[in-house]
């Protein structure tokens, strides 16, 4: 992955999306020749000269400040995700670092014990790159569709893009996808040189043109809290919400858990997935 590039294609395309009104900014006669802000327009708004900013905006963020990125972040509205997106380009955009495979991840035996203590709660362990490390009994029954295939260790982002269950399993598809990607980009932003995720994002690339897209589109998110819709081929539908908490002792790590709204047909089917799950020969995620 070129970190120039990134940034280069990342702060053009938060500010093709700004017209010159939203920013407050008069705007003048005749066409112009850029769908949103011009750069030296940026420049404007983030109190830099426009020598500056376009050296920016051409991947070389060599010595900027912590203010001057803020700056740039309040000019091109970048919510929180994109903000945080930022600065880690700016971290990584100079790092000599060659590319690199990260050591196997390993779970410690006492966060899985605290994940099979959650009987009634589906709970994984990923990584960065969405792999599923490890889980507890009702997340396996949970994911089930996506443990079909051999591969171990399973990855979110390739069961998403590559197994045509997933289209059936996310009943909105389009926004599973566009999710998995954001966070894949967010990733590839923390650490553009991890050899693993640039593997993953090439082989996605080349046999996903919903895939390539989205990732053109250098979307970023956070993904702490929400709602997920699945479409389980056993219980039916199950809407969930999930707390998504990185480990700190574990950089890299999350524990993803999903609930269910007490009373709600969700709440009937997560009771009808744990009973099923006791039926079932346990997965074997290695």
């Amino acid at each position: 992955m070129d970190n120039r590039n990134d940034v280069r294609e990342f702060l053009a395309s938060r500010r093709a999306r700004i017209t010159p009104e939203q920013a407050g900014l008069p705007r003048y006669g005749g066409t112009r020749r850029v769908p949103g802000l011009r750069r030296e327009e940026v420049a404007l708004l983030a109190g830099v000269s426009p020598d500056y900013y376009i050296r920016l905006e051409r991947g070389n963020l060599s010595g900027v400040s912590g203010t001057v990125l803020d700056a740039i972040s309040k000019a091109l509205r970048l919510d929180d995700a994109e903000h945080a997106h930022l600065h880690d380009l700016a971290r990584t955009s100079n790092t000599t670092t060659r590319a690199r495979r990260r050591p196997a991840p390993h779970v410690r035996p006492g966060v899985q014990r605290l994940i099979d203590a959650m009987t009634d709660a589906p709970a994984f362990i990923r990584n960065g790159r969405l792999d599923m490390l490890s889980a507890n009994r009702l997340a396996y029954a949970l994911y089930s569709p996506a443990f079909q295939t051999p591969a171990r260790p399973v990855n979110l982002a390739r069961f998403c893009f590559l197994d045509p269950q997933a289209t059936v399993f996310y009943p909105d598809w389009q926004g599973a996808a566009d999710q998995t990607v954001a966070l894949l980009r967010t990733e590839a932003g923390r650490d553009p040189y991890d050899r693993d995720l640039s593997e993953l994002v090439g082989e996605l690339s080349t046999r996903s043109g919903e895939f390539r897209v989205r990732w053109a589109a250098h979307d970023v998110r956070l993904h702490l809290t929400g709602v997920k819709h699945f479409r389980h081929p056993v219980v039916g539908d199950l809407d969930l919400p999930f707390e998504a908490l990185p480990l700190p002792a574990d950089p890299g790590l999350t524990l993803t858990a999903y609930s269910a709204e007490p009373g709600t047909p969700s709440a009937d089917g997560l009771r009808l997935l744990a009973s099923w799950s006791t039926t079932v020969e346990p997965v074997d995620h290695r």
